[in-house]
């Protein structure tokens, strides 16, 4: 069972403090690799719960200690709102497979708006790979991530702040959107299996 923890709410900037995120930063730093020659952080939780403003608070953090990181921004993998139980697929493929290998990581980002894959993104090989997004810390990154981080808040939050993001007209999108990942997070117990819980 992971450590609970509290977390800032979105929006108070970069200054903000995580309480507690210091010692896991300091975990993961103190940690053997287990990618190849790469420490890797899985932040996972459902959308719009604040995972990507705590990969930037950490990889902050990891920068300041001189450490060189690399994030990966699962929104860049899905392919549109139905591309969750795929991810993984092109994940292990693109990035951490060649990173395994100590080989630089090669994907395509994805355009929400165009639906298409557009250019093409290098992950060099980091000191600290940090991989936030719904699917980041599935079964298959037991035995590799330093750590699994979740990240959650309520559900009515977090669709207002989707909802704010990407306009009121996505509601149905979003509301398809967090029951596939709902039923995503069942399957993988990934809240249970999660080393650290931040709640925003």
């Amino acid at each position: 069972m992971g450590e609970f923890l509290t977390g800032p709410v979105l929006g108070e900037g970069p200054g903000a403090a995580w309480p507690g995120l210091d010692e896991v930063v300091a975990r993961v730093r103190s940690s053997a690799p287990r990618l190849g020659p790469v420490r890797l952080m899985a932040i996972d939780g459902p959308a719009g719960s604040g995972k990507t403003t705590l990969a930037a608070a950490v990889a902050r953090r990891l920068v300041a200690a001189g450490d060189a990181v690399a994030t990966v921004h699962l929104d860049d993998l899905y392919e549109g709102w139905t591309g969750l139980e795929g991810v993984w697929d092109r994940l292990e493929r693109d990035v951490l497979g060649p990173l395994s290998r100590g080989e630089a990581g090669r994907y395509q980002r994805y355009d929400w708006a165009s639906g298409d894959r557009v250019q093409w993104r290098i992950v060099p090989v980091p000191d600290v790979l940090v991989v936030e997004g719904c699917g980041a810390a599935a079964r298959a990154v037991d035995g590799r991530a330093a750590v699994r981080i979740w990240v959650e808040a309520p559900e009515t939050v977090r669709l207002e702040r989707g909802l704010a993001r990407d306009g009121q007209a996505m509601r149905d999108q979003w509301l398809a959107w967090m029951a596939d990942e709902s039923a995503h997070f069942t399957r993988e117990r990934t809240r249970e299996r999660a080393d650290v819980r931040f709640a925003t």
